[in-house]
Order: C-alpha cells, then structure tokens, then sequence
C-alpha cells in the first residue's frame, strides 16, 4: 500500500487508507517540526480516558453550566488543526495538517470546537473509526476552553456508544483529566474490541 497520495488541492498527504488502516493497528504519525520527516509511534504505554472516568473539577463545572463557550463540532476543522500546530515545540507539519483536512473531509477526522464571543477560543480534534476515537491534539486561547471541549467529546462518544478515547501519551495536564496509562498488548485489546463497533459521530 503506498504511504502518500495527492490531496484534491494537488498537495502531498499522508495516503487516508494508509493512515487509515495504522490506527487500525496500533499506530500513529508526528513529524519531526513543522517541515521533518513523518515518524510512527506505537508506545509501550498508551495513554486513554475510560469514557466513564473522566474527571472535571469544580471549576470547569462551573465553567460549563455559566455556558462559557458555545461548543460546536466540526464547524472549522483547519483552523482547529491549524491552531494546535501553532506552538513552538510542534510535530503537526504541513503535511500532517493537509492529510487530516483529507480525512476530514472523507469524514473521519473530527474538531470540537470552544467559540466565545465569535470567535474560536480553544478546541481538539482527532480520528474516528468504528467505536474508537484516537484524539490527536488541543489548543486553548481561554482558560478551561479545549477542557470544555473535552468534555463536550466524552459526552457524544458516550451517547454514541464508542468503546476507546485514545489519547496516545499520557502528561501531566491529561492526568488531571483521568487520562491513565495501560501496557500497549492491553490497549491493541481494548483497541481490537473498539473496531468492532460501529458508531457514528455526527
């Protein structure tokens, strides 16, 4: 199978069906900076948040019931991936936004989305196959915004009967939010029962 395609734009991607089929398998692509080569991980430990584990604190509850952020879903999906590379230390290329906004539009990467006042405060976006959703970065222009949105997710993958939030590494800020660890032979399980399912995002 080949390993790049050409985007509708006439642009280089990442092939979708490649890309596809190594989250499938317990894989997943970062670049090394904004202009490196294409890299694939699969951790020994892989960091998820049980959907029914998440924790909010006081605050962020608050937050959500003041209606602090309008929380739309896929309503600007570049400028949500676009917004997450804009960081200094960064592994979303050129390449990696261009090969999501394909996936995107094949309708399998998603962004939920914080708005305040009109404008795009914070958000996330990531990759949806069968019962597995495999988030891929957040961004916060407000305080508690990607938060906010994060839990705007948990609430549609619960509805919708998805298995498997991943979240690839767990850090500090994740654990805060019940993101946990698990032995990569565990996940590529909880993985393999994911895909099984079938939901449907939107």
């Amino acid at each position: 199978m080949k390993t790049t395609s050409t985007s509708p734009s006439g642009r280089t991607i990442i092939d979708s069906r490649f890309l596809l089929n190594a989250y499938c398998n317990g894989f997943f692509p970062m670049a090394d900076g904004r202009e490196g080569d294409i890299r694939w991980f699969a951790p020994e430990l892989r960091g998820i948040i049980p959907l029914d584990g998440l924790k909010v604190s006081r605050s962020l509850r608050r937050t959500i019931r003041n209606r602090v952020f309008e929380i739309r879903f896929d309503t600007d999906f570049e400028a949500v991936i676009r917004a997450c590379a804009d960081r200094e230390d960064v592994w979303i290329s050129e390449t990696i936004v261009q090969s999501y906004c394909e996936l995107h539009r094949l309708g399998f990467a998603h962004s939920v989305e914080s708005w305040c006042g009109g404008e795009l405060a914070g958000g996330l976006y990531g990759v949806s196959i069968g019962g597995a959703f495999f988030g891929e970065s957040m961004f916060s222009l407000r305080t508690d915004a990607s938060k906010a949105a994060l839990v705007a997710l948990v609430e549609r993958l619960t509805a919708q009967g998805y298995r498997l939030l991943d979240t690839q590494y767990q850090n500090d800020h994740l654990a805060t939010l019940g993101c946990i660890e698990i032995p990569q032979q565990e996940y590529l399980l909880l993985l393999d029962d994911a895909l099984r399912s079938t939901c449907r995002f939107a």
